[in-house]
Order: structure tokens, then C-alpha cells, then sequence
């Protein structure tokens, strides 16, 4: 079966920054559903018509993948906000009650990049915004979706999401 618009495509994939440092792997298929929400646009546009067995090599610039790194949703909260143990690498759905920067994205996620005995650093931005990315995907399976899926426009709460995190996609900002 041909990769249409609507249907489900199990992938595996080996991402690498643009000078080919490992980021992340998914060895194991995960489907995502395609013409939906699921998968970020340049790698639908490359998946069209290709069918199980077939292996595409993509080069995703940071406007075709998570953005420009944008400094802005960069802030800095006090220490005292956060429940402890606070640690570089957690992470929260929007900033906690209190906080000082009334500017920022209510619906982000922030991930803790610094903690110090004051404040704390939170970061806005996925952590992959602002980075070329190279994708090399193989297509496992191609199958007809369900109705559900159509109606949901994805194939329901993945783990994996790193090829599903486009921006503005509150939630969906993890790797896996």
C-alpha cells in the first residue's frame, strides 16, 4: 500500500544533528498517522507514495522541523516557586503560580536548563529549535486508518513524539 493521505505508516528512524551526531533512535516501529497531526510536514511531503520497505534520507532546516531558537522564552524564577528536588532537565507545562514574567507562553513547555541556590532557568524553546537536523526514516508498514484515527487526526497518545513536535504543539515537546 502507497503512504495517502489518510493512513497510518509504522516508521523507525536515526536522527543526527547536521554534522551527523547521534541525537535520538527509534529502533522499535511506532506508527503515526499521516495526514494528521502526528508527523511534522517536510517528513509527510517525503513520505507521500513511498511504501513498506522504502528509506528516505531528509535534511530538516529549523523552520521545517522545531523552529528558530528563539531567546525570548528564556526566563529566569525564583527558586523558591518550585517543589523540591528541582533539577536541570524537568520539565513543566507552563510556568508555576507566581512567577515573574507575565510575557511569556502560558501553554510552553519549560524545560529546567540551571538551577541556582536563587532562581531557577526555564526554557521555553523544544530542544531542538534552532538545529539542522539530518532523518533517515525506513517505513515499515502502510495500513488503512480507522475511523477513530481520522476523526482524532493521530493514532492516539504515542510516547514517541520527536517527529510529531512541531511548534505549537503544547505537550508534544518530548523525544522518547
Amino acid at each position: 500500500m502507497e503512504i495517502r493521505t489518510p493512513c497510518v505508516v509504522s516508521l523507525t528512524w536515526k536522527l543526527a544533528d547536521a554534522q551527523n551526531r547521534p541525537l535520538d533512535e527509534l529502533t522499535e516501529p511506532v506508527e503515526f498517522f499521516y495526514g494528521g497531526d502526528d508527523l511534522l510536514t517536510k517528513v509527510e511531503e517525503a513520505l507521500e507514495g513511498h511504501e513498506s520497505g522504502d528509506e528516505l534520507q531528509l535534511q530538516l532546516e529549523p523552520a521545517d522541523a522545531f523552529g528558530d531558537y528563539r531567546p525570548e522564552l528564556v526566563c529566569f524564577e525564583e527558586r523558591k516557586l518550585f517543589a523540591e528536588p528541582v533539577e536541570a532537565g524537568m520539565a513543566y507545562e507552563g510556568l508555576p503560580k507566581g512567577h515573574a514574567t507575565p510575557d511569556m507562553p502560558a501553554d510552553a513547555v519549560y524545560i529546567v536548563t540551571e538551577v541556582y541556590p536563587s532562581h531557577v532557568v526555564l526554557d521555553g524553546n523544544h530542544p531542538l529549535a534552532g538545529m539542522a537536523l539530518r532523518l533517515r526514516v525506513q517505513v515499515r508498514a502502510v495500513r488503512e486508518a480507522t475511523e477513530p484515527e481520522v476523526e482524532a487526526r493521530s493514532v492516539g497518545d504515542s510516547t514517541v513524539t520527536v517527529l510529531g513536535s512541531a511548534p505549537g504543539k503544547p505537550g508534544r515537546q518530548t523525544l522518547h
